[in-house]
């Protein structure tokens, strides 16, 4: 295993990488509304201002991979990305979304500080080629179903379209059904290849348990979260909401916004160990 680690990139005013902070990207799993999309990403602020952890606010404009045909998908992408242009101007940090079609790549990048790739189109070639064109961030989600040394290809993609600024999220690996099991060992695995997110909320996600939507086991976020920063992340993914039972997406595992000081203060905490 390569024990050289990548460099840092940076995403609007926050830089992610070996020898940084701890960085959190959070927010809902799907814009609700305006005024929900806001008052979330305000209520998160005030509580990572706390901490001293620099924030990128996450949220999908588009569910394009719901389980079901009428799960809530968002607003779309034009009103959808009005909503995070919103964000980043009355709150002032960095803005992310997914983009599931090369089409959506370029007005995306008009109002997104990173794009992200969704786990299950992490090999996409036309999607990876049309963010990377934007010059924007991009975060890579592993897929399910990929090894972490695979994921040095998807890098390439993007890196061969004149674009370094690039991360990768680990977010667990399907074993058997309805199940997802996360190897901490892909953290130190990937390292060298791009600096690491790890996704806390989606790692706890049983996939279809539900029948119509993915069940979950969000109980299992601290432990996670907590593992991963141990292994080497340096960054951590959170779907949070202030209403975790009726969110819209992802009701069994999104972070309620009321847990969230505690759950950050310890993964600062294990971070400040590491480092």
């Amino acid at each position: 295993m390569n024990t050289e680690k990548a460099n840092p990139i940076n995403i609007g005013s926050v830089k992610i990488g070996p020898g940084c902070d701890l960085v959190l990207i959070a927010g809902p799993c799907v814009i609700e509304s305006r005024e929900h999309t806001l008052k979330l990403a305000e209520s998160i602020k005030k509580i990572v201002d706390q901490l001293d952890i620099p924030l990128i606010f996450k949220a999908s404009y588009d569910k394009a991979n719901r389980s079901s045909i009428n799960s809530f998908r968002g607003p779309g992408l034009e009103a959808g990305l009005a909503i995070l242009s919103d964000v980043h101007m009355s709150i002032g940090v960095p803005v992310v979304s997914d983009i599931h079609e090369p089409e959506h790549a370029n007005l995306a990048g008009q109002v997104l500080d990173m794009l992200q790739i969704p786990a299950f189109l992490c090999r996409q070639t036309d999607l990876l080629v049309a963010a990377a064109k934007t010059k924007r961030a991009i975060n890579l989600k592993k897929g399910q179903f990929v090894s972490p040394e695979e994921m040095q290809l998807a890098v390439d993609k993007v890196r061969g379209s004149n674009n370094e600024n690039v991360l990768l999220t680990e977010r667990g690996t399907f074993f058997g059904y309805h199940r997802l099991v996360n190897d901490m060992t892909s953290i130190p695995r990937m390292a060298s290849i791009a600096p690491i997110v790890f996704d806390a909320t989606h790692s706890c996600q049983l996939p279809g348990q539900a029948g119509f939507q993915s069940g979950g086991q969000r109980e299992m976020v601290p432990t996670l979260a907590r593992a991963s920063i141990a292994a080497g992340a340096n960054a951590l993914f959170l779907e949070v909401h202030d209403d975790p039972d009726n969110a819209k997406s992802d009701p069994a595992t999104v972070w309620p916004l009321e847990r969230l000081l505690d759950l950050l203060t310890t993964c600062r905490d294990v971070s400040k160990v590491v480092q």
